[in-house]
C-alpha cells in the first residue's frame, strides 16, 4: 500500500510540473502553475543589495495572459500573500521591489508561517548574503484543497539555500499551518539537510 501511495504521489508531481511555465524576470524564476493558479518553484540569487527604496503601499499585481491567483483568494482567510524572492532583498530598485509585487511571486501562505518562521529566515538570509551570494530555492507542495475562488492551498514550503563560494547547503521545511511557533529560536527545528 505504501508503495501505491508514493508512486500516486510521484504521478502526482510529474502532471503538476507538466502542467507548469516556466517564467524568467529579471530576478527570479518560476514555474507556475495556472491550473492550481500559484508557483510551483522559485528560484532567486541573494546578494547584499543596497536598501534604496521602501515598499510603501505596493499592492500585488496580476500578469496579463497568465491565470494566477488575485485578490479573493486571501479575502477574509488565514492566508497571507507570501512573498517567495523577499520584497527586502530586492529593495535595490523601483523595478526589482515592484517584479517582488507580482502573484508570480505570491503564494497562499499561513499567516502564522509568513508573519514568523518565514519572515526569520528571510532575515537570515540577508545577514548571510552580506559575506557570500546565495541559490535559493522554493519549492511547494499542495494540498487538495481548493479554495472557492479556484487556486489550491500549499501545504509544504521547502527552502533550500545554497552558499555559493563555499560547500554549505541548508534546507527548511515548513508545513503551511497555523500549528507553528512564533518565536525565532525554534527556527533550526526546521532546518531538515545541512551540506550536501
Amino acid at each position: 500500500m505504501k508503495l501505491k501511495l508514493s508512486l500516486l504521489a510521484i504521478i502526482v508531481t510529474l502532471a503538476v510540473q507538466s502542467q507548469t511555465q516556466t517564467i524568467r524576470t529579471e530576478i527570479y524564476t518560476v514555474e507556475y502553475s495556472e491550473k492550481l493558479e500559484q508557483p510551483v518553484s522559485l528560484t532567486y540569487f541573494s546578494i547584499n543589495r543596497p536598501k534604496n527604496v521602501s515598499r510603501g503601499s505596493m499592492n500585488f499585481k496580476t500578469v496579463p495572459g497568465i491565470k494566477t491567483s488575485d485578490d479573493a483568494d486571501y479575502y477574509k482567510n488565514p492566508y497571507d500573500k507570501g512573498h517567495l524572492a523577499p520584497a527586502a532583498t530586492f529593495s535595490d530598485s523601483e523595478e526589482n521591489l515592484k517584479e517582488t509585487f507580482s502573484y508570480l511571486n505570491c503564494a497562499l501562505q499561513h499567516k502564522q508561517l509568513n508573519r514568523y518562521l518565514w519572515k526569520y529566515l528571510e532575515a537570515e538570509e540577508r545577514e548571510w548574503d552580506d559575506y557570500q551570494e546565495l541559490m535559493v530555492t522554493i519549492d511547494i507542495k499542495f494540498s487538495d484543497s481548493i479554495l472557492p475562488t479556484g487556486a489550491t492551498l500549499p501545504s509544504k514550503f521547502i527552502k533550500h539555500i545554497k552558499f555559493l563560494h563555499e560547500n554549505k547547503y541548508l534546507c527548511y521545511e515548513f508545513e503551511n499551518s497555523g500549528d507553528l511557533p512564533k518565536e525565532k529560536e525554534f527556527l533550526n527545528d526546521y532546518a531538515v539537510k545541512h551540506n550536501h
